[in-house]
């Protein structure tokens, strides 16, 4: 994402979310604990410009997503989107729908490293925002659940149909979008849908631990290795190749790559920019 900004200010408050933000680590929670943290038209738009802004700032070099309360994310609120959704006409819906999978878009496109810390539920639109980090760090109370087919809708929501078979194998994510049963924490691992394992109340910890590890690293070769597993999802060998050596090339002239050839010719430890 571009960080050059126009007239908009920065964001001082967001409503629908809480955010802190320590020593380049972003701490993003959903904060509806009364309703297992689902989601209104109001915390999709929030999150989608929340990323954003954050993105365009190159101050935050990690970021974790997470639920207060007792679980990570119920997905869409029943009354507030689902009953509201009912009275709306195709063009609004099209808006609506493109909203969600903007979120997403901007999970997978932030130039950050993202990590999930999934504790209790993470159903439907809230299996879909787990999926889309780039690390999930669940406890064993974790459960995700892509429910779209329990409504009526295609498993295939907000990218789920794309993302899922790249993470757990189309076997897998066919049985999970078609039948939207729920996976528990060792299924999940064992199918590759977790990438860490925590202790019962500790995904928040280790989550965040993950998040500090990547804050202190090479910031610039992590956001670039994130853009290339996106990018080239989608390209043959020979277009994937020729993407990975430009990169290289690019970066093989950034002062990263000279501090740590510094570093390793003093025995030190490297002092990693980000540029």
């Amino acid at each position: 994402m571009s960080p050059f900004t126009g007239s908009a200010t920065r964001t001082e408050r967001w409503r629908h979310l809480r955010l802190t933000v320590d020593a380049g680590v972003a701490t993003v929670t959903l904060a509806r604990p009364e309703k297992l943290n689902a989601l209104t038209f109001g915390a999709y738009a929030d999150l989608r410009d929340l990323l954003g802004e954050l993105s365009r700032e190159r101050s935050v070099r990690a970021l974790v997503l997470g639920g207060d309360g007792r679980g990570f994310c119920s997905g869409g609120d029943v009354d507030e989107i689902i009953g509201a959704t009912l009275a709306m006409d195709t063009g609004a819906l099209l808006d609506f729908n493109r909203m969600t999978g903007q979120v997403v878009r901007a999970l997978r496109e932030c130039p950050f490293p993202v990590v999930a810390a999934v504790h209790g539920v993470a159903a439907g639109a809230g299996a879909v925002l787990a999926l889309a980090a780039d690390f999930r760090v669940a406890d064993p109370t974790a459960r995700f659940a892509f429910l779209f087919t329990k409504v009526g809708l295609s498993g295939g929501d907000m990218g789920a149909a794309y993302l899922l078979p790249r993470v757990v194998g189309l076997g897998h994510a066919t049985r999970l979008l078609m039948l939207g049963e729920p996976v528990a924490a060792p299924e999940a691992e064992r199918i590759g849908l977790i990438s860490q394992s925590a202790d019962e109340g500790q995904a928040g910890l280790a989550a965040a631990a993950l998040a500090r590890r990547l804050a202190e690293g090479p910031a610039l070769a992590y956001a670039q290795t994130k853009a290339l597993l996106t990018a080239e999802l989608d390209m043959p060998l020979a277009a994937s190749v020729e993407l990975d050596a430009a990169t290289q090339a690019l970066l093989m002239n950034s002062a990263d790559y000279a501090e740590f050839h510094a570093a390793f010719t003093h025995r030190r430890t490297p002092k990693w920019q980000g540029r």
